[in-house]
């Protein structure tokens, strides 16, 4: 039997909202570790649906090449979800891959990433497509994310923002042998197929 019915990332609503009903961090990390993947966006809790094998796999090799051109090769550091990264009092997100290049403007504590990541990479997926589409991209460039990537394993294409002032240029969408030029990325050349196995 198929489902025809997917869930979305959205709002939480099974657990009580604390006093004056917007989450802080402080409020974040006493969250129960009950298995769920929560975000807090501006003071509300969301939730994302757990990621397909689709998902993971495109992940894991985006985040395979990115540990090769960046952390490998002494450029920074790579990590992927599920990470917390601060980007204000009311705002943590786990983005799939997150990049940390030497002199940015992120620091790496015990708990987190504070600050704006130099690159942010979101694999989309049915349930959380329009999310970071929309909620996530406008979060990455108010907190200053210098590149940002949305794959889309079912298209087998990477989308490509970049930080223009406060707001997101939309460069281009890459497939096939297409090589992202990405400006955060030293000596990136790999083609966009190759990250989708």
């Amino acid at each position: 039997m198929t489902v025809d019915v997917l869930p979305v990332a959205g709002s939480v609503f099974h657990l009580p909202p604390p006093p004056g009903g917007r989450w802080t961090v402080a409020e974040y990390e006493r969250l129960p570790d009950d298995g769920q993947r929560y975000e807090l966006i501006d003071g509300v809790l969301r939730m994302a649906p757990a990621p397909a094998p689709d998902h993971q796999s495109v992940s894991g090799l985006i985040f395979y090449y990115l540990m090769q051109y960046v952390q490998i090769a002494g450029h920074g550091r790579v990590f992927t979800a599920p990470i917390d990264v601060e980007l204000s009092t009311t705002t943590v997100v786990q983005p799939d891959v997150v990049v940390l290049l030497h002199g940015g403007a992120a620091t790496i504590t015990p708990q987190r990433i504070v600050g704006p990541p130099d690159l942010v990479v979101e694999v989309a997926s049915p349930g959380t497509a329009s999310y970071d589409r929309r909620e996530k991209r406008d979060l990455y460039a108010a907190a200053g994310v210098r590149e940002y990537w949305i794959a889309d394993p079912g298209y087998r294409t990477v989308e490509l923002l970049t930080l223009d002032g406060a707001t997101y240029r939309a460069e281009y969408v890459y497939r096939g042998q297409a090589v992202i030029p990405s400006i955060v990325v030293p000596g990136w050349n790999v083609a966009t197929d190759a990250l989708f196995g």
